[in-house]
């Protein structure tokens, strides 16, 4: 009989991307991935933490600069942000835009499709 897997439940995909972008935002300045690190409830590896602000720096979901022989992190991006940056890659990454979108949208409930409808309408009055 097998054992069970002493680890803990891997986390939804994009979990931690979002908390450590909830991190960022809290500090209210910029911060270092050790900050970041010593923040977050997981027990996580600083490379982990690295890896992490990496991705999100290469998703344009955080910025960062440096301060003396370290780098210091600042979100470019809310957790709606994040999300859209995501959708945008998924959409990017399709060779048939047309038909996704189309999918898209049929399959929002009617409350959203409105609501897309409306943000549509007040982004065409912004011309």
């Amino acid at each position: 009989m097998a054992e069970p897997d002493p680890r803990s439940p891997r986390r939804a995909q994009g979990a931690l991307e979002t908390q450590v972008l909830a991190a960022l935002q809290a500090a209210g300045s910029p911060v270092t991935a050790g900050w970041v690190q010593d923040r977050l409830a997981a027990d996580l590896a600083y490379t982990t933490v690295m890896t992490v602000l990496a991705r999100l720096l290469a998703k344009n979901a955080v910025t960062r600069r440096r301060e003396g022989r370290s780098f210091v992190w600042m979100p470019a991006a809310d957790e709606a942000g994040l999300a859209a940056l995501k959708m945008r890659r998924v959409l990017d990454g399709e060779q048939n835009r047309r038909a996704v979108l189309a999918s898209f949208i049929t399959t929002l409930p009617e409350d959203d499709e409105q609501l897309l409808r409306e943000l549509l309408r007040d982004a065409g009055d912004g011309d």
